[in-house]
């Protein structure tokens, strides 16, 4: 990701640096926070760096996950004068958009406290930077869903039609996570709270998408064990709750579709285990940072 993305800023070469900054000039610099934010890709900062000057010398001034008030430096650099401008706008722009995702994760998540609800994110990521906006998430206190398609079988509205109902589809994903066994590593799903049923023990965990009541009970006497109660208001994902927890306690609930940091908290009120929001990651705005030389001396 660094590889590329500084060949698509640099080309064939910085001509703004190499007419102005004299070869082998040595600078130091430092990258500031312009208003009170969440850090997440420092080390992806420094890595970027070290890769235009090996020798560079940095001193982080903050860490990934920390909470940083405005004005405070979260990065000091030494080195190569032209490496330190060239490399400015890349690692401002990867810093900028994961600390913005972390940011606002850790303003959920503090809609969300004293609740049993934890926030998640989505597949709705950047084609290509899904890792790094799912690291953003957890460094702002959230957790991940599934990374990909492959890690969890998530039935949703589509899938349940063309199967022909609620109760077809279950069938149907039982079966094929059936025919999958096979010793494997715990997934990214797993590791964020799923507890498989003894019978899905290294098989993959399914859930499935409910829109209302009806969809939900049919779920329940199908062997549904996580649920995703999909666009409901406040009240009815209490309802709903309140029928998982008397018919299936240990089934997981999922509240998702049109989760807002106005709203967060009356969601997470209705007992439910996770709220999930695409706007963690598609709609964070990048927090602001600057990168400042504070000297250049020529060699």
């Amino acid at each position: 990701m660094i590889e590329s993305a500084l060949a698509e800023d640099i080309g064939v070469g910085d001509a703004t640096a190499a007419a102005t900054i004299p070869v082998g000039a040595t600078g130091q610099a430092h990258i500031v926070a312009k208003q009170e934010l969440v850090c997440a890709g420092l080390p992806l900062a420094e890595m970027m760096f070290g890769r235009l000057d090996p020798r560079m010398r940095m001193e982080s001034r903050a860490a990934d996950g920390q909470l940083v008030k405005n004005g405070e430096d979260v990065l000091r650099l030494s080195g190569k004068a032209a490496a330190i401008l060239t490399g400015e706008r890349t690692a401002l722009n990867f810093l900028g958009h994961l600390s913005g995702i972390a940011t606002l994760t850790r303003r959920f998540v503090e809609q969300l406290h004293g609740t049993q609800a934890k926030i998640r994110d989505t597949r709705k990521t950047t084609p290509g930077l899904r890792q790094l906006e799912k690291y953003a998430v957890r460094m702002g206190g959230g957790t991940n869903h599934r990374f990909g398609l492959y890690d969890a079988i998530l039935l949703k509205e589509n899938h349940i039609a063309l199967a022909g109902g609620v109760q077809a589809a279950l069938d149907q994903a039982h079966a094929y996570a059936s025919s999958q066994l096979k010793p494997r590593a715990m997934t990214a799903y797993e590791a964020v709270g799923w507890v498989p049923s003894a019978a899905e023990v290294g098989s993959l965990p399914i859930q499935i998408e409910v829109r209302n009541e009806k969809e939900l009970r049919e779920a329940l006497a199908a062997g549904a064990e996580s649920v995703l109660l999909d666009n409901m208001t406040p009240e009815e994902a209490r309802r709903c709750v309140e029928i998982v927890r008397s018919v299936r306690a240990s089934c997981i609930v999922e509240i998702s579709g049109g989760i807002t940091l106005e709203n967060a908290r009356a969601y997470a009120l209705s007992g439910a285990d996770y709220l999930s929001s695409g706007a963690l990651t598609h709609s964070a705005k990048a927090v602001d940072l600057s990168l400042l030389v504070e000297s250049i001396k020529e060699k």
